[in-house]
Formats: C-alpha cells, sequence, structure tokens
C-alpha cells in the first residue's frame, strides 16, 4: 500500500499521518477520503483498496459517518443498497 497523500493530511488532525496505517485504519481512510477527497485522493484510495471494499463501507457505514449528499452521491456511484 502506498502510503496516504500529505494533500490528506488537514482531514486526519488527531492522527499521525506518518503512522496510520492505511490497511489497518481502512475505515477511517476510506471515510474521511469519500468526504473530503479531491479527484486525485479519490483515485489514490481506489487504487488501495478494491471496488468491493469501498462499496461495503458505503453499504455498512455511510448513512451514519457521511454527511448529505455525500452518502447519496457515493451510494449511487457505487450502485450500493441502502
Amino acid at each position: 500500500m502506498q502510503p496516504i497523500p500529505p494533500t490528506l493530511a488537514p482531514f486526519f488532525q488527531e492522527y499521525d499521518l506518518a503512522a496510520l496505517n492505511p490497511q489497518k485504519n481502512a475505515s477511517t481512510v476510506i471515510e474521511r477520503t469519500l468526504q473530503f477527497g479531491n479527484r486525485a485522493e479519490i483515485r489514490w484510495l481506489f487504487g488501495q483498496y478494491s471496488r468491493a471494499q469501498i462499496a461495503g463501507w458505503v453499504e455498512k457505514y455511510a448513512k451514519t459517518r457521511l454527511p448529505e449528499p455525500h452518502y447519496t452521491f457515493w451510494k449511487m456511484m457505487l450502485e450500493t443498497n441502502p
């Protein structure tokens, strides 16, 4: 896995970005990147995690952890169930 892009650092202020493990902390990384990421950061996210893993996160957590319209956008983009 590649390290988290430094451009995402402002969205992980309570973490030491260098110590944050994208594999162990996948849920947090997916959440913050889907909510705040730009196109390059979203591309990085989909390069690190499978579409199925991201879609699974959206199905399981997005309703309570992503604000609207992010939740609806990612649900439609990934064609997940409510």
